[in-house]
This record gives structure tokens, C-alpha cells and sequence, in this order.
């Protein structure tokens, strides 16, 4: 039997490359190479791309990775590799971008396979774009009847009246992720400098009221029948959570860590998946996503964030909480490979 050809797309030019690359070789570890044949795109800083024997490989100097790009044309149904002048064909079955952030969790890598016509794993445009922007991701929320913190979005040349908050508030880039350049501020005069970090990352700024509550992530799986795995509570001893800005997270966070599973109620645990649900439902999501919410102390569910690639390190949350539920990431792989071919799990 034909091993099924998995182009497996990392790195990017963004500020998330590095977590691009650790979520690929845990992939590699995990990924069953007796019904896969992976092939390795990196993307490197400079947006280049290239193919390579893997994400262990020195993409930057070895001469084995060559210049690819993905066909636009459907025919070819996958990759272009220049090779001494001329340019072959890879066919694909399937792609799993393990891009996080812009450029690949914000439906321009997924576009860009549309155009190709080749399947791959996890949300579509629509999707991929409304749960980048978290301003879009709380406007169609709402609407679903799914609470928001209050917030207002401020354009790139806007002042603010620092007067006009009520503090604390979070200032974040509508459109980054991994908590580049978001900050907490709880005095007036700390929000100018809040605006201008933020504004590093994207020219669409979220002032958002913070919530007193309990932060819960739950991974959900699947298209249509979706598999939620165990909840997660962030627990933390001093600040706010950031994730992947310390200098060694495989070594632990210097102010949190996480609970799994999540020590809440059993009530609490099953208003806050069927919560997590309705949010994947009402975005459009497919393939995989991890919800973020809030569980205040009158038992009220409020939407923090929706990460549609979310990372798959050896220290990840969405792999974390699936593993706890009775499904490790190579079985989590074999589901999104299924539901980019079929749209049903395996």
C-alpha cells in the first residue's frame, strides 16, 4: 500500500518561526513514517523557501535543500523543485502547515493551497482569518450569544484618552500571536508605551477590559463530530501568561504553569467544553483549534482567544490536553490527515 505524501510546512519570515520549527520535529517524532511520506518546506526567516530532509536539517547552509515553491496550478497538485536549472514536480496528497502566527494562521498559507487545490489540515480561509483577528473572532461570537470581555479597536494613527478606561485593561495586536506584544496595564500613564508595543506587531490595536476569572484552555479536534480533549487551567504565581516568550520554555514558565486536568467542577468542566464548541462551531473552525476562556467566580464562560494552528511542542498545550484525554499526537496527526482527505476521522 502507497504511504500517503504529507507536505509539512514550517518555519515563515515572522516572529514565530522558532516555535514553527519545535512544533515540526515533534511532529517528526510522532508521525507514523509507515503511512507517511513526509515532505519537508521550510520556510526560512528570510521567506525563502526550500526543501529539506527535515526540521533537525541546516536549511541556511546546506546545499541538499533546494529552492520550491507550490504550484499555483492544479494540475501539478503540489511542489516545483528546482533542481540543476530545471524544475521537477512533487505531488501531494495533503499538507499540514505547522505555521503559527501571520502569514500562516491568518488564511494567506491556506489561500495559497486553495489556489493549489491540494488538502491540507486544520481551518479554512474564513476561518483562519476571523480567528486571527481577535476584534472579528468577538464581533461573530457575540453574536452567537457567547460572552466577550468589553473592548474597542483602536487604528494605527488614533489617540486614546487614557481617561476615558477602566483599569486594568490588556492592550494587544488584533492580529498576532504567541503574546507578541501584549501588555497589561493598570495605570494611565503605562498605556502610551502598551499602544506603541503593540503597534510593532500590527497596526490594528485591541484595548480589552480584563477579566477576573480563571484562564481554561480545551483542544478540540474534528470537523462535524468534534472530539474535545482534557481542559487546562493556567495557573499563575505573579503577572500575566505569555506564552512562548521565555528564554527556555521547555524548561517551565517563570510565572505559570498548567494544570491537567483543569481542577474545576465537573459542572464547570462541561459548560466550559460545550462552550469551547460553540465558539469552534459559530467561527467556521475545521481540523483542530484550542480555545482559550475565562471561568469567573459566578460560573460565567467568557471567550479569551481562539488559536487555530496552536503550537505542538514538547511543552504545548493543545497536545498536552489530548494526550491527558486518551489521544497522543500521532494519533492526532492520523485525525487531521483523515479529515484533510475525507473530512471524517480515521
Amino acid at each position: 500500500m502507497d504511504r500517503v505524501k504529507v507536505g509539512i510546512i514550517f518555519g515563515g519570515s515572522t516572529e514565530e518561526h522558532p516555535v514553527s520549527v519545535k512544533s515540526a520535529r515533534e511532529v517528526a517524532k510522532h508521525l507514523d513514517t509507515e503511512k507517511y511520506e513526509p515532505c519537508w518546506i521550510v520556510i526560512t526567516k528570510s521567506g525563502a523557501w526550500k526543501l529539506c530532509d527535515g526540521p533537525d536539517a541546516d536549511w541556511e547552509n546546506d546545499d541538499r535543500c533546494r529552492p520550491v515553491v507550490l504550484s499555483p496550478d492544479r494540475t501539478v497538485h503540489g511542489l516545483l523543485v528546482l533542481e540543476e536549472g530545471q524544475y521537477r514536480t512533487i505531488r501531494l496528497d495533503v499538507v499540514l502547515p505547522l505555521l503559527h502566527g501571520r502569514l500562516g494562521e491568518d488564511g494567506a498559507m491556506q489561500g495559497l493551497l486553495e489556489l493549489a487545490g491540494v488538502p491540507y489540515a486544520g481551518c479554512d480561509v474564513q476561518s483562519s482569518a476571523l480567528c486571527m483577528d481577535k476584534s472579528l473572532t468577538y464581533v461573530v461570537t457575540r453574536s452567537a450569544g457567547i460572552a466577550t470581555p468589553p473592548f474597542r479597536i483602536v487604528t494605527a494613527d488614533e489617540k486614546v484618552d487614557p481617561e476615558e478606561l477602566s483599569y486594568p485593561v490588556f492592550v494587544k495586536p488584533a492580529r498576532s500571536g504567541s503574546s507578541f506584544g501584549v501588555s497589561k496595564v493598570s495605570h494611565e500613564e503605562e498605556l502610551p508605551g502598551a499602544l506603541e508595543t503593540a503597534r510593532q506587531y500590527d497596526s490594528k490595536v485591541l484595548i480589552e477590559e480584563a477579566v477576573a476569572g480563571r484562564e481554561i484552555g480545551c483542544s478540540v479536534l474534528g470537523n462535524d463530530d468534534l472530539l474535545v480533549g482534557e481542559l487546562d487551567r493556567v495557573a499563575l504565581s505573579h503577572g500575566f501568561f505569555r506564552i512562548h516568550q521565555e528564554s527556555n520554555p521547555e524548561s517551565g514558565s517563570e510565572n505559570s504553569m498548567f494544570i491537567v486536568p483543569a481542577d474545576i467542577p465537573a459542572e464547570a468542566r462541561s459548560l466550559v467544553q460545550e462552550t469551547a464548541k460553540a465558539v469552534y462551531r459559530a467561527l467556521g473552525c475545521r481540523g483542530l483549534a484550542r480555545v482559550d476562556l475565562f471561568l469567573t467566580d459566578d460560573g460565567t464562560v467568557v471567550l479569551n482567544e481562539v488559536n487555530t494552528l496552536p503550537g505542538l511542542t514538547s511543552y504545548s498545550r493543545y497536545p498536552r490536553m489530548m494526550a491527558a484525554a486518551g489521544l497522543p499526537l500521532g494519533d492526532v496527526l492520523d485525525r487531521l490527515v483523515s479529515l484533510a482527505l475525507t473530512g471524517k476521522p480515521r
